[in-house]
């Protein structure tokens, strides 16, 4: 006897709607998805469970930023058709580094600028009394961009610089990360209120359809003062910075006080993510300075994020790989790169470029730690020397090419940074400040790291380690 064919009509509507949601997830996927293996698994996630497949696609496959981006772009009043103010300041490079610099510029659409002042700072004690000062003496407007503000002693004094400026008829705003500042409590945004003083918390919300967002994070650390003084860098505001104090768990690091037309490129950044967090325009007026020379150093500001920046700040570090010549020392609290950045690194070792890697000892995440000593066996491979740096754990992100060209900012070599977070760095072609940065990391090469420190590891551990190695991307 044949077994009966019809269905009935919940089976029918369930069969028809399980088409239309895989054939529509998986034409969407097809026509937006660039990464082949991202593509596959949403796919094969959606074919096997149509409706939860969809939903969780919907919820977390969709990079609705950029769309967010595109949409805010073509409304804000400000942006980068004011660049033309810096036309004077404009520099053209020669030399070794003369196509990075043609990238990077055409990457980013921000010019190269000249007459640049650049002060290298450490760490919380030799840093904050800067940022401090320079609030102080804010008269027109003070922006501040922090992943972390933490309502501690150092904090605390932020608060009330920032508060003083607010009173005294200064434009403050400041901007916290949503969760790197607290999610559920957020102490210090709270203080900033009480005290009058405008601050936006960054893909901040607690309801459910805004959760696709909570894995982007604004992890850029920026100050600019009237336009004229600006501050970019690793640190983020809180006391176990202040290393010289002793705290439990003291964290180094290392900035950037810049003076000169760049100053402008990072006001703009800074102006943007208000933006894009309040939809507020902010006047040209509060950043607008008309730029004296201040200093040699030729520098410009690349911003990267899911957004319309994506990848910006990896492919200028590509770039700069393939143009090394002798060396190229690396200093980073987390190294997880995909695997174009290793490959491209174990390249240039393989060539005869000398690579050398500073990493912690320890990080400040474990599982960071665990999944880096499973994958970066293929740069030591290559000949690529890889050193652990003593404590305390050093969370500074510096790269220099052959002794000249330098990029530091906010953005650590790993897969989060290089592609989720929302990271600003500033690349300079200045031989006297690439020279000590690479003396700086040279000081960190404390315990060189062989295959024999990964071999030794017992199997259990290798196992834990290739395990975490796994959620790289989310890391």
């Amino acid at each position: 006897m044949l077994p009966d064919l019809h269905l009935t009509p919940v089976l029918l509507f369930l069969t028809i709607l399980r088409f239309i949601l895989v054939s529509s997830v998986v034409l969407h996927i097809l026509l937006t998805k660039r990464n082949t293996a991202s593509a596959i698994g949403w796919m094969g996630i959606c074919v096997m469970m149509p409706i939860l497949g969809t939903v969780l696609y919907l919820m977390f496959g969709i990079n609705r930023v950029t769309r967010l981006a595109k949409k805010l772009v073509s409304r804000r009043a400000t942006g980068r058709q004011e660049i033309s103010k810096l036309s004077s300041w404009h520099h053209d490079l020669d030399g070794q580094f003369a196509p990075l610099a043609r990238m990077v510029g055409r990457l980013t659409a921000r010019p190269l600028v000249s007459g640049n002042s650049i002060t290298i700072l450490h760490d919380g004690d030799g840093t904050y009394p800067h940022m401090l000062d320079a609030i102080e003496s804010a008269q027109k407007s003070v922006l501040l961009c922090s992943y972390i503000f933490r309502h501690d002693t150092i904090g605390e004094a932020f608060v009330q610089k920032l508060a003083q400026a607010h009173r005294r008829g200064v434009a403050v705003r400041v901007l916290v990360d949503g969760i790197g500042s607290g999610y559920f409590l957020s102490p210090l945004y709270h203080r900033l209120q009480h005290e009058g003083v405008p601050c936006g918390r960054f893909m901040h919300s607690v309801w459910p359809w805004r959760m696709p967002f909570i894995n982007l994070r604004n992890h850029r650390k920026i100050l600019v003062v009237d336009g004229r003084i600006g501050f970019l860098g690793g640190l983020n505001i809180g006391d176990e910075n202040m290393v010289s104090r002793h705290p439990l768990h003291p964290v180094s690091d290392t900035h950037f006080k810049v003076e000169g037309p760049v100053v402008r490129q990072l006001a703009e950044a800074a102006a943007w993510d208000w933006y894009f967090t309040t939809h507020e325009t902010l006047s040209d007026d509060l950043f607008c300075h008309e730029y004296k020379g201040t200093g040699d150093s030729l520098a410009r500001i690349v911003t990267a994020g899911p957004d319309t920046d994506l990848e910006k700040i990896e492919y200028t570090t590509l770039q700069s790989v393939t143009l090394a010549r002798n060396n190229i020392r690396i200093m980073t609290p987390y190294f997880l790169p995909g695997a174009r950045f290793l490959t491209e690194l174990g390249l240039a070792a393989l060539r005869g470029v000398q690579v050398d890697l500073v990493i912690p000892l320890r990080s400040n995440h474990r599982v960071l730690d665990w999944a880096c000593a499973a994958n970066i066996a293929p740069l030591l491979d290559a000949g690529a020397r890889v050193w652990l740096a003593d404590p305390p754990f050093n969370h500074s992100k510096l790269m220099v090419v052959d002794k000249t060209w330098s990029f530091v900012g906010s953005s650590n070599l790993d897969i989060r940074s290089l592609r989720l977070n929302f990271e600003i760095n500033m690349e300079t072609y200045d031989p006297a400040i690439a020279q000590s940065l690479d003396d700086f990391i040279s000081r960190h090469k404390n315990h060189r790291l062989t295959h024999y420190d990964l071999d030794k590891r017992n199997k259990l551990v290798q196992i834990r380690d290739s395990f975490a190695r796994l959620f790289m991307p989310y890391l």
